[in-house]
């Protein structure tokens, strides 16, 4: 086994990605933003927020030193500017000012399942700079094939669970009807907060660390 994949790496890192993005703990704030929507709608898009999220991860998996460094990009600015947008949105939630119906009618082409379920929810920073991680550890541990198959698979198995998790969030909807939602919209909104706001701490301490 330990000759196809790396049994240590795999854990390490769907434990961590798992941790990082939440599956369970998405189920509230897709809820919120996709409460003026039907079921069709809704299940359509769980399932874009979860490809644009793999889209992203995989995308900064194979070309996120490289890209970040030819724009002169650290990852610390990365992740205070996604803190920053999760800030917006937090308040908007808590506010209840956010209408992801009206969004999308004042912004033809506006999807809130690719910004920002899909990223920087789900593919947020933290989850960004973990998988870079992994890949930089694969590499300079020389895993080969194990290991880059171990990060693959983890990667995954993550977004599968993620999108389980959204895509049976309408049965919660329908137990707790639309009063309990916005409820559910206003915790949200909070714990948004709070995640962004850790966000945007960890970037000015690396920001200090640096300097």
């Amino acid at each position: 086994m330990s000759d196809i994949i790396d049994l240590t790496l795999f854990t390490q890192a769907f434990v961590t990605l798992w941790v990082i993005m939440d599956p369970p703990g998405t189920i509230p704030v897709f809820l919120a933003l996709t409460s003026t929507m039907g079921s069709k709608q809704r299940s359509r898009a769980a399932l874009q927020a979860v490809l644009v999220a793999f889209g992203v991860i995989v995308t900064f998996a194979l070309f996120g030193q490289q890209l970040l460094q030819y724009m002169g990009i650290s990852l610390a600015a990365l992740q205070a500017s996604g803190g920053l947008l999760l800030l917006i949105v937090a308040m908007q939630l808590l506010t209840g000012k956010f209408d992801s119906g009206e969004a999308t009618a004042a912004t033809p082409g506006a999807n809130v399942a690719l910004v920002p379920l899909g990223t920087p929810l789900l593919a947020g920073p933290g989850a960004i700079v973990a998988t870079m991680v992994f890949v930089q550890q694969a590499r300079s541990d020389d895993g080969g094939v194990p290991a880059i198959v171990a990060i693959s698979v983890a990667i995954v198995l993550v977004h599968v669970s993620l999108y389980l998790a959204m895509r049976f969030a309408d049965v919660l909807h329908r137990v707790l009807k639309d009063s309990g939602v916005t409820l559910i919209t206003r915790i949200a909104g909070i714990l948004l907060a709070a995640i962004a706001v850790q966000q945007i701490a960890d970037a000015i301490v690396e920001f200090v660390r640096t300097a």
